[in-house]
C-alpha cells in the first residue's frame, strides 16, 4: 500500500494495516530504522506486579481494550498455522 508523509512529517497507516496488525488510535508504537527500512511495532505494554488472592498477576498501566473471543480465536488459528 503507498501511503505520504505530510508536511509534519507523519505518515498515515492505512486502515487495513492497522487491523491486520491490531493497531488502535492513540496506541504507542515504538519505530525503528533498520536496513534502509523503517520498521512500526506496538509498543511494549507497561505492566506492575500485584498479589491478587495469593498469586502474582500482572496488571496494565494503562486501560487496554476488552480482549473478545472472537480475537483470541484469530490469534489461536494464526499461531497454529
Amino acid at each position: 500500500m503507498r501511503t505520504t508523509i505530510d508536511s509534519a512529517g507523519r505518515i498515515v497507516l492505512p486502515k487495513p494495516l492497522r487491523e491486520a496488525v491490531g493497531l488502535r488510535a492513540g496506541q504507542a508504537v515504538e519505530v525503528s530504522a533498520r536496513d534502509g527500512r523503517l520498521e512500526i511495532e506496538a509498543a511494549a505494554t507497561a505492566m506492575r506486579l500485584e498479589q491478587r488472592e495469593g498469586h502474582l498477576v500482572a496488571v496494565p498501566d494503562d486501560e487496554l481494550p476488552e480482549l473478545k473471543l472472537e480475537t483470541v480465536r484469530a490469534t489461536l488459528d494464526q499461531v497454529r498455522r
